[in-house]
C-alpha cells in the first residue's frame, strides 16, 4: 500500500511520453551495426550525433536539430577514425565540441562548426592515444574544463587533459576483465565502473584507488550498467542467475546488500540507463526493446518507484538523452530522447501535463548550465565543485554559450599537439577570435604563450607528430611481422 501511495502523489505519476511527427524525424540514416552496447547518440541543445555505418573505418552524423526530414546519402560526416566508432559524448561544457572513441584504439576530439558540417571532417583537434585495445567508453568531466575520460577493451581507464593532449591518470590494475560501464558523480571527484567479474566499483581517479567494490552486484552473466544518483547512491542494471533483467539501488555508506533489487522481465537487451539529477527520475531503455520505463527514486521504501513507460512498435537500436537546457520548458517538457530504429532518429518528449501557462518552477529547479566550475588544473590540484546552475525561467538563452565556445575554442586549438600545424583554418579561425577578443582573460593567457616563440613551437609541434606517425606506422608493421611469425611457427604458411 505505502508503495502505491507514494507513486499516486507524484508529481511524475503522469508524465507521458509522445513521438515527433514523421517530418520531425531525422530520416534515411543508417545506424551502425557493430556488436557494442553503447548508445549510439548523443545530443546537445545544438546538434544530434549519430553512429552509423561507414566503408573503410568509422564515422559518425552531426546534424543540427533542425535538420530533420530525409538525410542525403551525401551529407557530410566525421570520419577520422580508421576503425568503428563505439562512443560518442558531446563536452557539457561546449556544444560544438564532440569526443569519439573508435575500435582504431583511438580518442578523438573533435570542433564542430558553428552551423554545422558543410564537408567531411576528417581532422580532428587532438587524437589520444593510449590504450592497447578498442576504446568503447568516452566520458567528459560533468564539472573540469577539458578533462575526458575513455575506457578501452585493455581493461583500462584513462583521464585525459583535451587541452594539452596528455595523460593525467591511468587505472591500469582496477579492473580485471572489460569494463561495461564507467560514469561520473555529479562534481566528478569519483568515477562508477561496471565490470564483466560482475562487481561494481568506486574509484577515486586522482588517487588511482579503488573506494568501493561490490562483488557480483548482478549474478547473471550478461552486461551491467552502473550510474551515480545523488546522496552517495548507485543505480544499477543488470541480469540474475536466471537471466531476468534486474535494478538496484545501493547505499555507499553501507553497500552489502542493495536498498532495492527488482526484477523487471527476462528480454536479454542490455538497460541503458539515464538519470535527471533535478527531478530524481531514472529512464531505462533496453537495447532491441519497443520501451522506456521510468522511475522515481526516492527514500521512502521501496526506493524505486515505478511511474510510468513508454511503448512504441519498433525497436531501438540506441538512444540519446537531451540536457535539460536543451528542453522546452512552455510546454512542460522534463525529457527528451532521441530514439535510434533501423533507418531514422525518432525524437520522444516526455511531458508532465500541467493546465497553467506560467513557467513550472517545480518541474524546473535551476539546472547545470554550460560554464565550467573549475579549469583542469584545478581538479588536478585536488578541487572539487558541483556544477554552476542556471534558471531555466525564460528559457536556455545561448549568448553566454557562444562566449564560452570562443574561450574553449581558443584552448582547444592552441594545445592540439597532433594537429596544430595541418588545419591551417581552424588555427586562423582561432586566432582571428583571439584578435577580435582584446585583451579578456582566456585569450591573453594563450596570445601570451603563443607570441615569440610560435615558429618554434610549431617546428616541435610538426616534429612530434611526424614521430608520433612514423612510431604509429613502426607498430603496426611490428604487429604484422608477428602474425607471419605466428604463422610460420604452427606451419601455416
Amino acid at each position: 500500500m505505502s508503495f502505491r501511495k507514494v507513486v499516486r502523489q507524484s508529481k511524475f505519476r503522469h508524465v507521458f511520453g509522445q513521438a515527433v511527427k514523421t517530418d520531425q524525424c531525422y530520416d534515411d540514416i543508417r545506424v551502425s551495426r557493430v556488436t557494442w552496447d553503447s548508445s549510439f547518440c548523443a545530443v546537445n541543445p545544438k546538434f544530434v550525433a549519430i553512429i552509423i555505418e561507414a566503408s573503410g573505418g568509422g564515422a559518425f552524423l552531426v546534424l543540427p536539430l533542425q535538420k530533420t526530414g530525409r538525410i542525403d546519402k551525401s551529407y557530410p560526416t566525421v570520419c577520422g577514425h580508421t576503425g568503428p566508432v563505439l562512443d560518442i559524448d558531446w563536452c557539457p561544457h561546449n556544444d560544438e565540441v564532440i569526443a569519439s572513441g573508435s575500435e582504431d584504439c583511438s580518442v578523438k576530439v573533435w570542433q564542430i562548426p558553428e552551423n554545422g558540417l558543410t564537408a567531411p571532417l576528417t581532422e580532428a583537434v587532438v587524437t589520444l592515444e593510449g590504450h592497447s585495445k578498442r576504446v568503447g567508453i568516452i566520458s567528459w568531466h560533468p564539472t573540469a574544463r577539458n578533462v575526458l575520460l575513455s575506457a578501452g577493451c585493455d581493461n583500462v581507464i584513462i583521464i585525459w587533459n583535451v587541452g594539452t593532449g596528455e595523460e593525467l591518470y591511468t587505472l591500469r590494475d582496477q579492473h580485471p576483465d572489460l569494463i561495461y560501464s564507467a560514469s561520473w558523480n555529479r562534481n566528478g571527484s569519483l568515477i562508477c565502473t561496471a565490470c564483466k567479474d560482475k562487481s561494481i566499483r568506486v574509484l577515486d581517479p586522482r588517487k588511482e584507488e579503488i573506494v568501493l567494490e561490490i562483488e557480483k552486484a548482478h549474478e547473471g552473466a550478461r552486461p551491467m550498467r552502473a550510474i551515480f544518483l545523488g546522496n552517495n547512491k548507485i543505480f544499477t542494471t543488470g541480469f540474475s542467475r536466471m537471466s531476468e533483467r534486474q535494478l538496484a539501488l545501493w547505499d555507499m555508506g553501507n553497500a552489502s546488500e542493495p536498498m532495492t533489487i527488482q526484477e523487471l522481465d527476462s528480454s536479454n537487451g542490455v538497460l541503458l540507463p539515464f538519470f535527471d539529477a533535478d527531478t530524481g527520475v531514472v529512464y531505462v531503455c533496453g537495447k532491441g526493446d519497443s520501451t522506456i520505463r521510468y522511475f522515481e527514486i526516492t527514500d521512502e521504501s521501496p526506493s524505486i518507484h515505478f511511474l510510468n513507460m513508454y511503448t512504441s512498435k519498433e525497436p531501438q537500436r540506441g538512444m540519446g538523452f537531451m540536457p535539460k537546457r536543451g528542453l522546452d520548458v512552455n510546454k512542460c517538457e522534463i525529457a527528451r530522447f532521441y530514439k535510434l530504429l533501423e533507418r531514422k532518429c525518432e525524437p520522444i518528449i516526455m511531458t508532465v501535463p500541467r493546465k497553467s501557462d506560467l513557467f513550472q518552477d517545480d518541474l524546473y529547479p535551476d539546472t547545470a548550465g554550460p560554464e565550467p566550475a573549475l579549469e583542469a588544473e584545478d581538479w588536478v590540484d585536488g578541487k572539487n565543485a558541483d556544477p554552476i546552475l542556471i534558471s531555466l525561467k525564460d528559457g536556455y538563452v545561448p549568448t553566454k554559450q557562444r562566449d564560452l565556445k570562443v574561450t574553449k575554442k581558443n584552448v582547444l586549438h592552441e594545445s592540439r599537439p597532433s594537429a596544430a600545424s595541418t588545419t591551417t583554418t581552424t588555427s586562423s579561425t582561432a586566432s582571428s577570435h583571439s584578435h577580435k577578443s582584446g585583451s579578456s582573460g582566456p585569450h591573453k593567457v594563450g596570445s601570451d604563450q603563443m607570441h615569440g616563440d610560435g615558429d618554434r613551437i610549431d617546428a616541435i609541434m610538426e616534429q612530434l607528430k611526424s614521430l608520433r606517425t612514423t612510431v604509429h606506422q613502426q607498430n603496426l608493421r611490428i604487429q604484422k611481422l608477428e602474425e607471419q611469425l605466428a604463422k610460420i611457427e604452427d606451419g601455416q604458411v
